[in-house]
């Protein structure tokens, strides 16, 4: 029971009412084809700090366990201050059961000055799940050369349990230092999973992927498909503001297209019940891009049926550039609310499919 006399909070709950007017607007950002129904009466409060001791509710990624559906995707690559990033990072991965991305390792494949800065399996143990990245770019250029072999080095010596290829056509073309695609990345994916002898994760850079490229993507040996979708950074954005085109460019255009992650997770949904997956051979999913909290999130994990992780990159970056305490107390508080939208908001569909236009 609170320690605020009753008579002391009855004329602060007076004295703040006015302040605590809300408007239907003011929901969580959910889209209209989306139906999250709150339930009050079906669940007690969870025991927070008792279920980061003890979770009640673990389940497998990738073949590795979690603790909570957090994915941790550092976005940096590396070298010099960002090793005390990723660092934190991985503290929280292990303190909290989550898992954890690299940003692009491609210095590795340079030299190993910087391999300190990426070497995070001493920290993480070998229970959390942990990627390496590289981008399609590399990979299509080491095919070329007949230098694959030096890709699958990278991930062992890292003892990554995998690794993500960000597939990035935009951000590529408009880089002032980018790589032109000489290939279609999916003819890519599909010569280098013949190697591959360790899972491989998908994602985009920030615009998400449409139905067409998501349905080649359900076609391959993949372990997961991250959706990296429109609403979170955006590196076309960020590399036309480094690049020499103006503002009234056309080519400023390109940073607003894309997908979201909701539109993103319908469009799934319905592929995988286009294609009959049987139960249980579904791929799994990491539902980011422009998820800023745990209540937005939500209904898309639900939807995706325990198969999912939320990514927020973003926010877990900018804790953890303030000190592991900071990172702590943040990743403690997504976990808290996760928990309380686990008890009483529950998913009840269906999505409106953008592929099909009807329901789910």
């Amino acid at each position: 029971m609170s320690s605020i006399p009753q008579k002391s909070r009855k004329f602060e709950h007076l004295d703040r009412a006015f302040e605590a007017q809300v408007h239907a607007d003011s929901r969580p950002n959910w889209p209209d084809e989306l139906a999250v129904d709150y339930e009050p009466l079906l669940a007690p409060h969870p025991d927070i700090e008792k279920e980061i001791a003890h979770p009640s509710q673990s389940f497998k990624f990738i073949g590795k366990s979690f603790h909570f559906p957090f994915w941790i995707s550092s976005m940096t690559g590396g070298v010099g201050p960002a090793r005390h990033i990723n660092q934190n990072l991985a503290r929280a991965a292990v303190e909290f059961g989550l898992g954890m991305g690299l940003g692009s390792c491609r210095p590795l494949l340079q030299d190993d000055q910087y391999f300190e800065d990426f070497n995070l399996r001493p920290i993480l143990g070998d229970d959390r799940l942990f990627l390496a990245n590289l981008g399609i770019a590399q990979v299509e250029q080491l095919l070329a050369a007949k230098e694959i072999e030096r890709i699958h080095i990278l991930v062992e010596r890292l003892r990554a349990d995998g690794l993500i290829i960000h597939v990035n056509p935009l951000q590529e073309f408009f880089q002032p230092e980018g790589d032109r695609f000489q290939r279609a990345p999916i003819h890519v994916l599909e010569e280098f999973l013949e190697s591959a002898p360790y899972p491989v994760v998908v994602k985009e850079v920030g615009q998400g992927m449409g139905p067409r490229s998501l349905r080649a993507l359900l076609k391959l040996p993949l372990a997961a498909i991250d959706f990296a979708s429109f609403g979170g950074t955006n590196f076309t954005k960020l590399e036309l503001n480094r690049g020499a085109h103006g503002p009234l460019s056309p080519y400023h255009d390109f940073a607003h297209v894309g997908h979201t992650a909701h539109e993103m997770v319908a469009m799934v949904k319905q592929i995988e019940l286009e294609m009959g997956s049987p139960l249980g051979t579904e791929k799994q999913y990491i539902i980011s891009g422009g998820i800023q909290s745990v209540l937005e999130g939500m209904p898309s994990l639900q939807a995706l049926q325990g198969r999912s992780l939320l990514g927020m990159a973003q926010t877990f970056l900018h804790h953890a550039m303030g000190g592991y305490t900071e990172l702590q107390n943040h990743v403690r508080s997504q976990v808290g609310a996760y928990l309380l939208a686990r008890q009483y908001l529950h998913y009840s569909g269906p999505f409106i499919s953008p592929v099909t236009g009807r329901p789910q």
